[in-house]
């Protein structure tokens, strides 16, 4: 089959802040390993990891220490190791050096780049803020010193964008000189301040894609019609794609996911009914241009 017939799989696995007292992520090292082998045996070749704390009654928030993190990695890297490892690296704020020293110190083949600034909102019905109003800032510099720390670690970036003039934005990165060789995006849709989980986008969307780029939907928020139907058009118009339980925990008929595995079966099963195939880990690797 045809290179350009085949998809890349992503799963992430665990999300940011999910409460794992009240929903199926995994956590500890071990957790994380068999969620991945979970995902791999279904068909995914990337893993997105974030990074939760070891601590006792601290598992829902996030850590950047490096022996955590390292302990994390050492255990999915031994369990799965022909998966390919997207780190994420999103975090408030102007202080990367959290990110940043993990990048340095352990060298994902792929990384998460934030590549513009949101106003992270979401409304309830009485008009209430569901949360305060946060801003998830990546201004320029940010980025640009990110990318810089994943240049130097050989280090891929995988760029994420939550409205369509950040998607406009990286090709502005790439005509800067702050990124080299081919543009990897994904399309996060379903956040309620950014862009919807609408397939009629992704024309539009694609067509302000940088030259030679590599894209996929992250499909989000509720309405779990909507996320699967547009995992169904990113396929048909060319895209690679993502689940996990990070992003959903309902499968396409409605049931909920137990695992990461079930979503990555009920993904792999759309992709080949749309008339194309998985990409194997090496597949994968020649397709998104890992070469460590």
């Amino acid at each position: 089959m045809n290179s350009d017939k085949k998809v890349v799989v992503t799963c992430a696995i665990t999300g940011l802040l999910t409460d794992p007292k009240k929903f199926n992520v995994p956590v500890t090292p071990r957790e994380m390993a068999m969620a991945t082998q979970q995902a791999f045996d279904a068909g995914a070749t990337i893993v997105h990891t974030h990074f939760r704390s070891q601590q006792p009654g601290l598992g829902a928030w996030p850590t950047w220490d490096l022996k955590e993190v390292g302990d994390i990695l050492g255990a999915i890297r031994s369990q799965v190791p022909g998966m390919i490892i997207n780190m994420s690296t999103g975090l408030v704020g102007n202080d990367i050096s959290g990110p940043a020293a993990c990048l340095e110190a352990f060298k994902p083949e792929m990384a998460a780049c934030n590549a513009g600034s949101l106003n992270y909102l979401k409304i309830r019905q009485d008009g209430v803020w569901a949360w305060p109003p946060i801003l998830f800032d990546n201004p320029v510099e940010k980025v640009k010193r990110f990318l810089d720390v994943m240049s130097a670690n050989n280090i891929i970036p995988e760029f994420e964008c939550f409205d369509t003039g950040i998607v406009r934005s990286v090709a502005m990165y790439q005509a800067n000189g702050m990124f080299q060789g081919d543009a990897h995006l994904s399309f996060v849709m379903g956040v309620d301040s950014g862009m919807p989980a609408n397939p009629s986008l992704l024309a539009i969307l694609k067509d302000e894609l940088p030259p030679n780029s590599h894209w996929q939907v992250i499909a989000t928020g509720p309405g779990r019609e909507k996320i699967w139907n547009l995992h169904r058009k990113c396929i048909e118009l060319g895209g690679n794609v993502r689940t996990g339980l990070e992003d959903t925990f309902y499968l396409p008929n409605g049931d909920k996911a137990m695992d990461n595995g079930q979503l990555v079966d009920a993904l792999v099963k759309i992709v080949r009914e749309t008339g194309r195939e998985v990409a194997s880990p090496g597949e994968a690797r020649i397709i998104m241009g890992i070469n460590k």
